[in-house]
């Protein structure tokens, strides 16, 4: 994207951002620990955010949906916000083998599945901001049971090392991808991620010495402590945060998650590539230069910018 339709772009985005932005967040919460703190990072920032709800799919880490579920609502309590924002489970198998079952009542994800359309519909004037950070399972299976929500609702997807093949979030299911890539009434952005490059989400890492650091004792108070992913108890979030890290087996990880919530906040702090939509196929992209149809790529995340900001709102609790 040239450099004067990037400030087009994040000036019409900033428009939007003066009013607090409708956000959906979905989640695969128990897989390693970015989506955790992204969870947090969005909470801590509903003053931006109006926390629509979170809904969580199932990924090859970290267990079955329960599992999952049981992580997302951990981090919920240890924010302070059990009782003022909805966890809904969702999909468990692939987009393919649950789409057969889309018209029975109880199919696998239909309650994550039946609140994105209804949040969707419930935005009146707003476009609702859904932020996937697993796969695309659940907003997939929202637009095939419902195709009139594509006009109402924005996809901030973090997922894909575009345009090179795989990432994790990608390959846990990857026929999810085109049915929504495909979608021409979508508005559909996609965080990269790119392993190992300055360019995606995965050089914005904080170490566990800086974790200890910055986030000890952070997040409000429980009276009651919440036991952790890997026991103890914890009181904070910020607690609980180092002691993820503790357990991650890495001494640098990435806050890759956070990245896509920390995007549709300030869009300055990445670069938007607009491009004509392509197609995956397998785990690798084809891209196609005649497609009319065109997505956002995110990358070259202001690393300094979002961890400033993340450090910022776990602090103001």
């Amino acid at each position: 994207m040239k450099p004067i339709l990037t400030l087009l772009y994040c000036l019409a985005i900033s428009i939007v951002t003066q009013a607090q932005i409708p956000v959906l967040l979905d989640t695969d919460a128990n897989n390693e620990l970015d989506d955790q703190h992204a969870i947090a990072y969005m909470l801590f920032n509903n003053d931006v955010f109006d926390i629509v709800g979170i809904t969580v799919n199932a990924t090859n880490n970290g267990g079955g949906i329960d599992q999952h579920m049981e992580e997302a609502l951990r981090v919920v309590q240890l924010c302070g916000y059990q009782d003022k924002v909805k966890v809904v489970p969702g999909a468990s198998k692939d987009y393919q083998e649950i789409l057969p079952d889309l018209d029975k009542p109880n199919f696998d994800g239909n309650k994550a599945v039946d609140f994105i359309i209804r949040a969707a519909h419930e935005q009146e004037n707003r476009k609702l901001v859904v932020v996937p950070i697993g796969t695309l399972t659940n907003v997939a299976l929202a637009l095939a049971k419902d195709s009139t929500i594509a006009p109402l609702i924005r996809v901030v997807w973090l997922g894909s090392n575009w345009p090179e093949k795989g990432e994790y979030n990608l390959i846990n299911d990857t026929t999810a991808i085109n049915p929504v890539i495909e979608n021409r009434q979508l508005e559909l952005e996609i965080c990269t991620v790119r392993y190992g490059e300055p360019s995606g989400t995965a050089a914005v890492d904080v170490s566990v010495s800086e974790i200890r650091q910055k986030m000890e004792g952070l997040g409000p108070s429980l009276d009651a402590p919440v036991s952790g992913r890997h026991g103890g108890k914890f009181s904070t979030f910020g607690d609980y945060s180092i002691e993820l890290f503790e357990n991650i087996g890495d001494e640098r990880r990435s806050l890759f998650d956070v990245c896509a919530l920390a995007v549709v906040k300030d869009p300055r702090w990445a670069k938007p590539v607009k491009v004509p939509a392509p197609k995956l196929v397998g785990d690798g992209w084809v891209e196609q230069p005649q497609n009319s149809h065109h997505i956002i790529f995110w990358e070259h995340f202001n690393r300094d910018a979002i961890l400033t900001d993340f450090y910022k709102s776990m602090q103001q609790q």
